[in-house]
């Protein structure tokens, strides 16, 4: 992939790619080399602490977005290796854009199913940016009511833009498949984790997103529309996306104050894609405690639990 990296971290990059060029001649003999090394590694961290310390909910969106972030398969490698992916809705189409199967999570069995993007534009075009078609959800659904046939817990990452609107997918029953989506998920007989590794957006988002326990890392966002979206409406003008941004509270900080999410899980120094291993280790750690919790609950405190969860989101309480 071309590297690609965000305007506010490219002076990290820049002194990223000196220091990789002084290992290479560093010897145990040359403490001149020794020596500058071990000043400009001390300057990169005070300088990515100094950058994603007063991060815009604008750079958190890009960050969000980020081309070398981890999407969906990246963390099933690292936390699920033994994966198997299952395909087809049984009624139309194999979506790309999302992916499921069965796996070995830590020693229990699981159903994981999340959304997946491209790196390039090739892969892009054959994921549809993330962004799925109704089939998508429909197997979705499938695949978590085979969880609840054999009773695995569900595990879905959240990663998308928004379901696609084209013609295709209306026809086809897009709104249906979310709603029915979010209907069958509010009363699955087994415990459902989701994670917002990226985007969630809208609709598209919360068809994965009615769990027990819904986690976010930092660096993701979690809104009804996006900020681009959103400052067309308003002022009919997309690149005022960084306004509407600050407006929406959209970050994961913001989103945990709403009570719409349970736990902001925290990401290396400067995003997951700075270091994808230690941001899987962090999820690995929470999906273990949350689950084990979930599994000992007996299946009317599971579904009481979830559906009080929900039910309270938006409720105005007046002291």
């Amino acid at each position: 992939m071309k590297a690609t990296w965000l305007d506010f971290e490219k002076p990290i990059v820049e002194l990223e790619r000196r220091i990789e060029d002084l290992r290479h001649l560093a010897t145990e003999e040359n403490l001149e080399i020794h020596k500058q090394l071990s000043d400009l590694e001390a300057t990169s961290d005070s300088l990515r602490k100094q950058i994603y310390s007063g991060l815009t909910r604008w750079q958190r969106v890009q960050l969000a977005r980020h081309p070398r972030r981890p999407y969906t398969l990246d963390y099933i490698r690292l936390l699920m290796p033994d994966f198997l992916e299952l395909h087809g809705d049984r009624a139309f189409a194999d979506d790309k854009s999302i992916v499921g199967g069965i796996a070995n999570f830590d020693g229990r069995p699981v159903v994981v199913i999340g959304h997946q993007k491209g790196r390039d534009t090739k892969e892009n075009l054959y994921r549809n940016f993330g962004m799925p078609n109704p089939e998508g959800y429909r197997k979705a659904l499938r695949l978590m009511q085979f969880a609840e046939k054999f009773g695995n817990p569900v595990i879905t990452l959240i990663d998308t833009p928004g379901a696609y609107p084209g013609i295709g997918a209306e026809e086809r029953g897009q709104s249906e498949a979310i709603a029915r989506n979010l209907r069958e998920m509010a009363h699955l007989r087994v415990p459902i984790v989701a994670v917002v590794i990226g985007e969630g957006g809208s609709g598209g988002a919360l068809a994965l997103g009615v769990a027990d326990v819904v986690l976010m890392l930092e660096n993701s966002i979690y809104s009804v529309i996006s900020p681009e979206g959103c400052a067309a409406i308003l002022w009919s003008d997309r690149a005022k996306a960084p306004e509407a941004a600050e407006a929406m509270k959209l970050t994961a900080a913001d989103i945990q104050v709403f009570g719409v999410v349970d736990e902001v899980l925290s990401e290396p120094l400067g995003g997951a894609h700075w270091d994808p291993e230690a941001a899987a280790e962090v999820m690995r750690d929470a999906l273990g405690r949350h689950l084990d919790r979930l599994q000992s609950l007996s299946q009317k405190d599971l579904l009481d639990g979830r559906l009080e969860k929900f039910l309270r989101m938006g409720v105005v309480v007046e002291e």
